[in-house]
């Protein structure tokens, strides 16, 4: 191993003189040879744009493989994989003109395939273009139709990502570079992000500890930046969306400008929302029938804004950018099931209006500053980033006496008698690579870390203020033996420790051993501190001999036990439970296998990705047959504990080009999973999804000139039954929805219009998803929806 470790760095520290560079020059032409002015060529993430002979000169490019990417209006795109050498180093571009939508559509599709083709991983990548055709109400909803992910829906406007029906603190959201802190432990606790704001979407299937993490043992979604191309001047949009099921209306303007060195882009989002619709009248909250007022679910309503700066300079060999945001969200809980018993809800009140917001509700914020900075070096590069956030939660409910508390609330508490609970949480991030080629080695060290501050308040307790460190290093190998075989390799170190704080009842509660009786205030949690550590490791191989596309990748992944697995000592509202924690838990191991294979014709493709996990420690809730009246009330003890479980599942991906203008895709995905030791052993996890088929029928029509970019999209999905359930959950029975999308570009003079509508649920069935936050209380989801976006783009000369 010292052998191994010293021959790496030496080869690191001499890097700088084996790796070499080249000087790129790219010319532009139609294809009767004239020069194309203004054409955008993007090469190793550098964006310029052709001079007036057509030609664009980009220096001190490393050589190896890359994408290179040439836009241009009124032409179509141009994608293709080069290998720069030091013989090929002066490329000719032809661009075609735009005939049809079709073609461009098609090229993207290439480019993604591309992007997958050279990694080990399973992935997943999409665009605005996408996000605007599916638009859901959260950027999670609107992910949900692609295969092995789908989402904790809470609600018309939260969610929180499931990725192979894991999800929590087992994915994690990387925005901007920087991962994405808030409270990921509750279900009912939505991500705090703007899809308006996001540029391309990966998502990666699969566990990405070595890269992204220890919390990425299920998988990952990195959201990029949107690009902004240097020397465009003043440009922007205006995005108008309106939603028919919950009267839902709101507004995304975003406004950039750069110049050749400095650019930015900003953003503005406003949404409002009433309490949104179900097809039934009637609910049934633990055998107790609620009836909803004209099929409302009341006090769902809600608001969202979302405010976002970034701004940067773009160098030759230096680039820096620094993006600042903060996303505030109001909305409310189902009245009937949060905290009170179904019976005592003025349900006269809550119906006075669909758009109030009454207890119990929630208000989050979440600031974000982060910081990016690249330094290309003669034959490597490297990449700092820095990030600050503060998720900042209060939940808000009447107050409600459980054992010893006292009846009625003192008047002389300082606690706010309607906070229920608050969650302040301060997280510093810092991420340092550098990336250098060897050869044929594409190498990359880097280094993450972050310290969490999570401070506590309000009248009820669920988990204990506690600091928390993280950090991690690792190395990464690609090595590209030619262009149909590549290998990767992978080695990560990870440390953690969390420290607790005490916290002891705000009254007093009797106790009682033997014949004596005391009085006294209840600790709920002690004050204690863990640490953590793991080695983990990935290898895999992509083999791509024409049509044929191979993909294979092993390794090991780790998680650190979240505050709430560890100490946890309080009510779940939410489910009407009392949660205890396990200072003893181990950390949270597993193994994985991922295979992907594809094969395309020019009118047909196929996918197919299998996988297979174990987890010698799963860390789950497991219910116990006792019950809490210190403080639940009578409900029944769930504790965390550990067992070894099993989990394997595979995801298909068919389409079909039967004309020019009309295509037919496949979408399936199936997940079984068991636990094989504990309590539970022979039960499946929680939140495991149905298997589940997606049929989609779409036709792209050219109408005219100023109707652009037409398509029409009908998907039909069918979801099998559920029966493999863990208690408390019931089992689920399968379904089928409708939905269907259209859009056009419309061109107007000198104004574009991008159109988009979508009937989400057409036919209005009554159904229940397995993963939906409120499937205990068998709550279907929601009825029919119609949404209409209007995006406009601008330009300022």
């Amino acid at each position: 191993m010292k052998k191994w470790y010293a021959l790496f760095f030496s080869c690191f520290l001499a890097s700088n003189v084996l790796a070499q560079t080249t000087e790129v020059s790219v010319y532009v032409s139609t294809a009767q040879q004239t020069a194309v002015k203004g054409a955008k060529v993007s090469l190793n993430q550098v964006t310029v744009l052709t001079d007036a002979t057509g030609t664009v000169v980009l220096k001190d490019i490393p050589l190896g493989n890359y994408v290179l990417t040439v836009q241009a209006t009124g032409y179509a795109d141009y994608e293709k994989r080069i290998q720069l050498t030091a013989a090929n180093k002066h490329i000719h571009v032809k661009l075609k003109p735009e005939v049809t939508s079709l073609k461009t559509v098609v090229i993207n599709s290439n480019a993604q395939n591309i992007k997958k083709s050279s990694e080990a991983r399973s992935i997943e990548v999409v665009d605005q273009r996408f996000v605007q055709q599916h638009l859901g109400g959260s950027l999670m909803q609107t992910l949900d139709r692609l295969p092995g992910i789908s989402n904790i829906g809470i609600g018309s406007g939260q969610s929180k990502p499931l990725i192979r029906g894991l999800g929590f603190n087992r994915v994690v959201v990387v925005d901007k570079g920087i991962k994405h802190e808030g409270q990921q432990w509750g279900a009912d606790h939505g991500l705090e992000i703007d899809q308006f704001a996001a540029g391309e979407i990966e998502v990666i299937k699969g566990p990405s500890s070595f890269l992204y993490g220890a919390d990425a043992i299920g998988g990952a979604i990195n959201l990029k930046p949107i690009n902004i191309p240097m020397g465009q001047g003043f440009g922007g949009s205006i995005n108008l969306i309106g939603k028919s099921n919950n009267d839902h209306y709101g507004t995304s303007i975003n406004l950039f400008g750069s110049n050749k060195k400095w650019f930015f882009d900003s953003r503005v989002t406003y949404q409002s929302y009433a309490d949104y619709r179900v097809p039934t009248d009637t609910v049934y909250v633990y055998d107790f029938a609620v009836g909803l007022h004209k099929n409302r679910l009341r006090n769902t309503a809600g608001r969202e804004t979302g405010l976002h700066f970034n701004t940067g300079y773009v160098g030759q060999h230096f680039k820096t950018s620094l993006h600042a945001s903060n996303s505030y969200a109001k909305s409310g809980f189902f009245a009937n099931a949060h905290g009170l018993e179904p019976r005592r809800v003025d349900q006269a009140l809550h119906d006075r209006s669909n758009r109030d917001l009454l207890s119990p509700y929630q208000r989050v914020n979440h600031f974000k500053l982060i910081s990016r900075t690249e330094i290309s070096h003669l034959s490597s590069k490297t990449e700092v980033e820095l990030g600050f956030q503060r998720n900042f939660r209060q939940e808000f409910n009447h107050y409600v006496n459980h054992g010893y508390m006292p009846p009625v609330y003192p008047i002389e508490m300082n606690i706010p008698q309607h906070l229920e609970r608050e969650y302040d949480k301060f997280i510093y991030s810092g991420n340092l690579r550098h990336s250098f080629m060897l050869n044929q080695h594409q190498l990359q060290i880097g280094l993450n870390t972050d310290y969490q501050d999570n401070s506590i308040n309000g009248w009820s307790f669920l988990i204990p203020g506690f600091q928390q460190f993280n950090t991690g290093l690792f190395v990464y190998d690609k090595y590209v033996l030619n262009h149909q075989l590549i290998l990767h390799g992978a080695l990560r170190y990870d440390y953690g420790h969390i420290q607790f704080e005490r916290y002891d009842d705000w009254f007093t509660s009797e106790q009682k051993e033997g014949n004596t009786t005391t009085i006294e205030r209840l600790t709920r949690a002690a004050s204690f501190s863990r640490d953590f550590n793991s080695f983990v490791w990935s290898a895999g191989m992509n083999y791509n001999p024409g049509k044929l596309g191979f993909k294979v990748n092993i390794g090991k992944s780790f998680r650190m036990p979240i505050a709430k697995e560890l100490a946890a000592n309080g009510v779940n509202y939410h489910y009407f439970s009392y949660e205890k924690g396990n200072a003893n838990l181990n950390a949270e191991v597993a193994y994985q296998a991922d295979l992907g294979i594809t094969y395309t014709e020019k009118k047909w493709g196929v996918s197919f990705s299998p996988f297979y996990n174990y987890f010698p420690n799963y860390i789950y809730l497991n219910p116990t047959p006792y019950h809490d009246y210190y403080y639940g009330a009578g409900n029944q003890v769930f504790e965390y504990t550990q067992s070894r479980v099993m989990r394997y599942g595979a995801e298909l991906k068919l389409n079909y080009q039967w004309l020019p203008s009309f295509s037919t895709e496949l979408l399936g995905e199936y997940l079984y999973s068991e636990q094989l030791s504990g309590d539970k052993k022979g039960f499946t996890l929680p939140f495991s999804p149905a298997p589940s088929a997606l049929i989609n029928l779409t036709w792209s029509p050219k109408l005219s000139d100023k109707l652009r970019n037409n398509y029409l999209s009908v998907d039909y999905r069918l979801t099998a039954s559920q029966n493999n359930i863990v208690p408390p959950e019931k089992k689920t029975p399968g379904y089928q929805v409708v939905n269907v999308q259209m859009g056009t570009t419309l061109n107007l003079s000198k104004q574009v219009f991008e159109l988009s509508v979508q009937a989400q649920n057409l036919l209005n069935a009554k159904y229940l998803n397995h993963t939906s936050f409120y499937r205990l209380i068998e709550l279907p989801e929601a009825s029919r929806n119609l949404i209409l976006s209007i995006k406009m783009p601008f330009k300022i000369n």
